[in-house]
């Protein structure tokens, strides 16, 4: 084989690398399942959370909170008004429904529909990520309109 044709090969190797890599970065995530030890937690975790911003109890809301989202924060009072100002939805619900907990790349989604006082419908998408202790800690949440029917 000459030079040319080695360098061709070794070029055409890592193009072909690189698409192989490409397509596994694009390719959707699969859930795994999770445990019913683990499911009942994350559960628990949500519900504690909204269970406190029901009560304006901002310390115990805040707990529920991994590290990086009190980073971001900084106080239990922040949360608690970031929560009113942006989540009205998950500070007064009138009704939540969730839905089974899905586990993706280390994380769990925890998906809850939500109705609103004024009969809107949400729907709050969790992330969760177990902690060094174990505990299940929310990470983030996004709220959307579920235009959908809720079950």
């Amino acid at each position: 084989m000459t030079a040319t044709s080695h360098f061709l090969m070794a070029s055409l190797a890592r193009r072909l690398a690189a698409l192989v890599a490409a397509v596994m970065l694009l390719a959707p995530a699969q859930a795994t399942a999770l445990s019913a030890a683990d499911e009942k937690s994350v559960h628990a975790v949500v519900q504690g959370q909204l269970t406190a911003l029901a009560r304006d109890d901002a310390s115990k809301a805040f707990s529920y909170a991994a590290p990086n989202v009190r980073q971001a924060v900084g106080t239990a009072a922040g949360f608690m008004a970031l929560v009113r100002r942006s989540y009205p939805a998950i500070y007064r619900p009138a009704s939540v429904a969730f839905l089974r907990p899905e586990s993706k790349d280390g994380q769990v989604i925890q998906r809850v529909q939500m109705l609103d006082a004024r009969g809107d419908e949400w729907l709050a998408i969790y992330s969760l990520q177990r902690q060094k202790d174990k505990a299940w800690r929310i990470t983030g949440c996004r709220v959307v309109s579920n235009k959908g029917r809720m079950t």
